[in-house]
């Protein structure tokens, strides 16, 4: 790990400060995505900002037709949040099942999403809820957010500052998880919402999380695990590693699909 400088900001605006001012800078939230890359010097920043002295980043409220979760709320928070478990299950029992206890007590939404990792939990529940990334400067739509491996729509000194989750009319999340890492193999998350039924795919290709329109159609249709369970997706593209191959994880998504209906209740 290369030296560097590290920054704690206590307002947003001297957040934003560092970054512009640094040569290299990144932020930190819970540093469970940072940290590890920085130890395999796939990352050197020349400046490290904390956001954990910011201040309005932790909440988690309810806004009626939508949940808003701060950026900083860690991943126990999120699952343990009696508005999230009353209003969108679906997403308390994702953040559950994200990582170890370790993980999920350390790391933050805002820095998962920020992140984008191709087999992170939460762009899955982004896409499929049609919701809104929320940052110091603008709103942006989860559709237009996530553009390919690890890739986002954020500039360089932009920061997260919540999710916004419209309230679904039912959603479910299913997950086939790497025993090690806990990372999606194939997840699916399943919704019917103000935008009509969403199903979004994450693990199971490079690029990150994708759409399954037949899906959604079908569902649109007859909302019903019988109505996916014929459906498949193409292994082109998918990813092929130790974990699974293409084929494989095509078929995962077909069975988590399936899953994720039968979790809506």
């Amino acid at each position: 790990m290369n030296d560097f400088t590290y920054h704690a900001p206590t307002s947003l605006d001297d957040a934003v400060a560092a970054l512009r001012g640094a040569e290299g800078g990144t932020l930190i939230a819970g540093g469970q995505s940072l940290l590890p890359i920085m130890k395999l010097n796939l990352a050197a920043p020349t400046d490290v900002v904390s956001l954990a002295g910011v201040p309005g980043l932790g909440d988690i409220s309810d806004g009626g037709d939508s949940v808003t979760v701060g950026a900083m709320c860690t991943h126990t928070q999120v699952a343990g949040s009696a508005v999230v478990q009353g209003r969108i299950p679906a997403l308390a029992a994702m953040a559950d099942g994200i990582g170890d206890a370790q993980v999920r007590n350390a790391g933050t939404i805002g820095g998962s999403v920020a992140h984008n990792d191709p087999a992170a939990d939460y762009p899955a529940a982004c896409v499929a809820l049609g919701a809104t990334i929320v940052t110091d400067r603008r709103e942006i739509a989860a559709d237009d957010y996530f553009q390919g491996m690890f890739m986002t729509a954020l500039e360089d000194d932009e920061v997260i500052t919540a999710v916004r989750f419209p309230v679904p009319a039912r959603a479910g999340w299913a997950k086939f998880a790497n025993p090690a890492s806990k990372y999606a193999v194939a997840g699916v998350m399943v919704a019917d919402g103000p935008a009509g039924v969403r199903v979004a795919v994450t693990g199971a290709s490079g690029d990150g999380v994708f759409r399954a329109a037949e899906m959604e159609a079908a569902l649109g249709d007859s909302f019903s695990a019988e109505a996916v369970a014929g459906i498949g997706v193409s292994s082109h593209g998918l990813l092929s590693d130790t974990a699974a191959g293409a084929e494989y994880r095509a078929h995962l998504v077909t069975v988590m699909a399936k899953r994720a209906v039968e979790a809506c209740g």
